[in-house]
């Protein structure tokens, strides 16, 4: 038995071609069975007396939104020093995001936590990346948090400790990870879909190595019915980290963490030279811009045209909840906007809109992102003749910044209406 959506419009493949009329088969499993354009006809599909349909006639389906960067766990400090700089507010060590988390129960930080995740379904998004502090028991946390809400999350956990790296720049001091740092990497790993450090600033080259050599280690001991973890790190988010690193390593985070992490993904990019994009490119690895983060605390904003001439696969998350509301949509209006008005280069909305879905999709290594057979159904609707849309004259330039939480009408993950979205077609069966 399978779910048949027929006269809708949709965001058809990877390319996200526009299709004004045509019809999705959703099997049981909640993987799309069939994604085409036109009608639908009971000829379609020999077993269509065993089908639910519904006439969808009104609604555009794109593919549900990906969050492909988040620090859930701070949804506790939303605003907390809201006038200070990056440092002052995320520093992993004396910002105030740490004494925060340090001082909250984890009964309060898991409601939190959980109303963020229910914030995110509303807004169309159906996966969230999430770099989780604290260890093991920061991602136990997260997963009791969300337990029995169908969003999905990508969890990179983190070892809480951290390097001086003035004192190794000159030799001196501990270089490496001591035994208990690294045997709790290991059980983070056990628990967790990779590691999320936070940056090559708090790190020793050889602690960078030792991560490296950790994950490669797990990865190929991994079955091949398991998915292999992921390498995630921020790096050149701001002017002052930049210099920080230049000034006592002799090389920009960027180059550090692409010769001793090797790492999969690539937080901000925000102040990272060409040099630096060139290499980020050749390897393939993904980068994810979190522009209005860097916009509240001033670190600039990230060159996404010169990322897509030079080659780069760019997803885009909305950072920490202490500095911005989890909010795709209002993420990809944004660097749309201010994109145009630094770099003086009209991007364009598909390729926008292709940072949420499509990009985050394979920078996550994940089978959703878009509309295609044997995809998961992961997927939202939206209503057409909302008032704050209609007329569509350009999908692509609606979506990326007119469309809003108020005119999406209902969101799917795995094949599933979440519970509480409206859905109110008339079953034609």
């Amino acid at each position: 038995m399978s779910l048949i959506l027929k006269n809708v419009s949709l965001l058809l493949g990877k390319d996200l071609t526009f299709v004004a009329e045509g019809y999705l088969e959703i099997g049981k499993d909640g993987i799309i069975k069939q994604a085409k354009r036109g009608p639908y006809h009971r000829g379609d599909d020999q077993k269509a007396h065993n089908n639910t349909i519904f006439d969808a006639e009104g609604f555009l389906i794109i593919p549900g939104l990906i969050n492909a960067h988040t620090h859930i766990g701070d949804s506790l400090g939303k605003d907390v020093a809201v006038d200070s700089g990056l440092d002052a507010r995320v520093h992993p060590i004396h910002g105030a995001k740490q004494k925060i988390l340090q001082r909250s129960k984890p009964d309060h930080l898991k409601t939190f936590i959980r109303g963020s995740a229910l914030s995110m379904m509303k807004k169309g998004i159906t996966t969230f990346a999430d770099f989780r502090e604290g260890g093991t028991e920061g991602v136990k946390l997260l997963r009791d948090a969300i337990s029995g809400l169908p969003i999905k999350c990508i969890v990179f956990g983190r070892t809480e400790y951290y390097f001086d790296i003035t004192s190794s720049a000159t030799g001196a001091g501990q270089r490496n990870l001591p035994s208990s740092a690294l045997q709790m990497a290991s059980d983070v790993l056990e628990i967790s879909d990779g590691l999320g450090i936070s940056g090559a600033n708090e790190n020793s080259d050889e602690t960078l190595q030792q991560y490296r050599n950790l994950v490669r280690v797990r990865n190929t001991r991994a079955t091949k019915d398991k998915k292999k973890m992921l390498t995630a790190i921020h790096a050149a988010e701001s002017e002052n980290t930049m210099e920080f690193s230049k000034s006592h390593t002799g090389r920009t985070e960027v180059a550090r963490i692409m010769k001793c992490l090797k790492p999969d993904i690539i937080i901000h990019m925000t102040h990272a030279t060409k040099k630096d994009i060139s290499m980020v490119a050749r390897n393939r690895t993904g980068i994810v811009v979190c522009p209005r983060a860097n916009g509240i605390v001033g670190a600039g904003v990230p060159r996404v045209a010169k990322m897509l001439d030079l080659g780069c696969i760019i997803g885009i998350g909305t950072d920490n909840v202490m500095l911005n509301s989890p909010d795709i949509l209002r993420e990809l209006d944004y660097i749309w906007k201010v994109s145009r008005s630094v770099e003086r280069i009209f991007l364009n909305a598909r390729d926008i809109l292709k940072m949420a879905t499509v990009n985050n999709a394979e920078i996550l290594r994940l089978n959703s992102g878009y509309i295609q057979s044997g995809r998961a159904a992961d997927i939202i609707f939206i209503d057409k003749s909302h008032v704050d849309l209609y007329p569509i004259h350009n999908p692509f330039a609606t979506i990326v910044h007119r469309a809003t939480e108020a005119s999406i009408k209902a969101v799917m993950i795995d094949g599933r209406f979440v519970d509480g979205a409206q859905f109110e077609f008339a079953n034609n069966n």
